[in-house]
């Protein structure tokens, strides 16, 4: 189609949109809220379908069986298996992608500002690229490196909807407001570099950990064959980077005098940060139980959105009234 065509189809696409009410920023906040949540629900769920070893309990993809898209009485994979399984499918179809449906149609019906437009779609888009790795990481047998793959862009996606939270809520033609020291920021910016890196190494972790994702076939399975202690010892010692980085970034953001907000949640990454740490300490040392790794990906959600929003917060944009109301920073 040429860009003429694609241009008219656009602008038809528009005025269709235009038929539906017009959502306050409120509204639109919400909805943003929403789509922040399921992103980090389908990754928590993920992980309930790999511990209960239920990765295969649809051993096909799209459809559940070759022959049926819905779960079927078999007696090589147990009902439960198929149900963990499917119901993740069925988060991921009805939840995940009407939240991410729901908040491009919010910000084109109040036509807001570019960037915001840009972080909307890419809510639809990593879905749907999402649900074909989802399809490559059931074909391939649950191989290691693909099962982190999707875990590692489910991640992104939780840090791209944190961000977009952050934004929807800022008025269009506000002023772009330094809320704390630079300094501070860029040290939250490369926290955020050093926690890419603690979960690429998380992912190594559990590519060579006990939950496989299936156990019908533990010796076909593909598993990263490395040492666990040195796997988590390179782990543990990016994490500390981690608190090096903001701690020392709290402690600016509180000496150099930064906005009421950008303190708050400072405090908020810091335990929540906190808490995930020791989960992952007693985690390790209990054996790595069920429950303790699902509650470790929340937390992973958990940290990943807070330091995305923190790092938001420090410069965002204000509306021009309220920007002699509050301290400002150079740069």
């Amino acid at each position: 189609m040429s860009s003429v065509g694609q241009n008219v189809a656009y602008r038809g696409f528009l005025r269709l949109v235009d038929f539906l009410p017009l959502p306050t920023v409120r509204t639109q906040r919400r909805i943003a809220l929403a789509v922040l949540l399921s992103q980090a629900l389908i990754a928590v769920t993920g992980s309930i379908v790999r511990v209960t070893a239920s990765g295969l309990g649809c051993p096909t993809w799209p459809k559940c069986f070759d022959d049926s898209l819905v779960p079927l009485a078999s007696n090589q994979v147990p009902w439960w298996h198929q149900a963990i399984e499917f119901g993740n499918r069925q988060i991921a179809v009805w939840i995940v992608v009407t939240c991410s449906a729901a908040i491009v149609l919010a910000v084109l019906r109040a036509r807001r500002r570019r960037e915001i437009l840009i972080y909307a779609w890419i809510m639809p888009a990593s879905t749907l690229f999402q649900g074909v790795l989802g399809g490559i990481t059931v074909l391939t047998g649950l191989s290691w490196w693909v099962v982190g793959s999707h875990m590692l862009v489910s991640c992104a996606m939780v840090a791209a909807a944190a961000t977009l939270y952050v934004k929807v809520g800022q008025p269009d033609d506000g002023v772009i407001t330094s809320q704390a020291p630079q300094s501070s920021r860029n040290l939250v910016a490369w926290s955020a570099v050093v926690m890419a890196l603690v979960l690429t190494a998380g992912m190594t972790v559990t590519g060579a950990g006990p939950h496989a994702g299936d156990r019908t076939r533990p010796e076909a399975m593909d598993r990263f064959n490395a040492s666990i202690p040195m796997l988590t010892t390179i782990h543990g010692l990016l994490v500390a980077l981690y608190f090096v980085l903001i701690v020392s970034a709290t402690a600016q953001i509180w000496r150099g005098g930064a906005a009421d907000v950008v303190r708050r949640r400072a405090v908020i990454v810091l335990v929540v940060a906190g808490a995930q740490s020791l989960i992952g300490i007693v985690q390790y040392f209990t054996n790595v139980p069920a429950l303790l790794v699902v509650l470790h990906v929340a937390g992973a959600c958990s940290v990943i959105a807070e330091t995305m929003i923190l790092f938001q917060v420090m410069k965002p944009r204000m509306a021009r009234d309220e920007v002699t109301a509050v301290p400002h920073f150079a740069g």
